[in-house]
């Protein structure tokens, strides 16, 4: 099995949400999905690799649209103004969801690899997966059941808007990482992606 241009197995019963949907408040506003990292779009690297593993790619953005269109099978936005957050992606994705699991993933992590994913696959169950990196819980790196969709609602509607936090309350199952483990990089600022970033003027 190899990760990007191999041959990857499909996973059964799992939609797929990447987050773009975000401020890019560190990127100086920028929309970090179409941020460049070695010669691609940062969402670009993600799909490369999650498209072969599920029939239901949903993309949450809440601007360019049309470009996101051309990536995903489903789009969705956030239903309020102000970019309220991760957690919101996360329930709208699950609304969305047409398989019984969403696989939860961040826009900006293009390192990562297809036998990581079908790890977090394989401990499908009723409680959501998430991974742990060096002993920290990655809420954005995650397998949710879409049965937990009333439950995430409610702590919304309660004041909840931290997806690690509401995940936990879930009793997630860990899936441990070793520090030092490169695909969850999150090129979330400009310095972290030194020489290579590249911004379009479009976004």
């Amino acid at each position: 099995m190899m990760s990007g241009t191999g041959p990857v197995s499909h996973l059964p019963g799992c939609s797929i949400l990447l987050l773009a949907g975000g401020r890019g408040q560190r990127m100086g506003g920028r929309d970090k999905g179409w941020v460049h990292w070695q010669g691609r779009a940062l969402i670009e690297h993600m799909h490369q690799v999650v498209r072969p593993l599920t029939t239901d790619l949903i993309i949450s953005c809440n601007r360019n649209h049309q470009r996101y269109r051309l990536l995903a099978d489903q789009l969705v936005s956030d239903p309020v103004a102000g970019y309220p957050g991760p957690l919101t992606g996360i329930i709208e994705g699950l609304k969305a969801a047409r398989e019984p699991f969403l696989l939860v993933l961040p826009c900006d992590a293009p390192q990562i690899d297809a036998p990581l994913l079908q790890l977090l696959a394989a401990q499908a169950g009723p409680r959501p997966v998430m991974l742990r990196h060096a002993g920290h819980w990655q809420p954005l790196f995650s397998l949710i059941p879409a049965s937990l969709l009333p439950l995430l609602q409610q702590q919304w509607q309660s004041g909840q808007r931290s997806p690690q936090r509401a995940l936990v309350q879930l009793d997630p199952v860990a899936v441990e990482l070793p520090p030092g483990d490169r695909r969850l990089d999150n090129f979330n600022e400009p310095a972290m992606l030194a020489n290579t970033l590249t911004q379009e003027s479009a976004c």
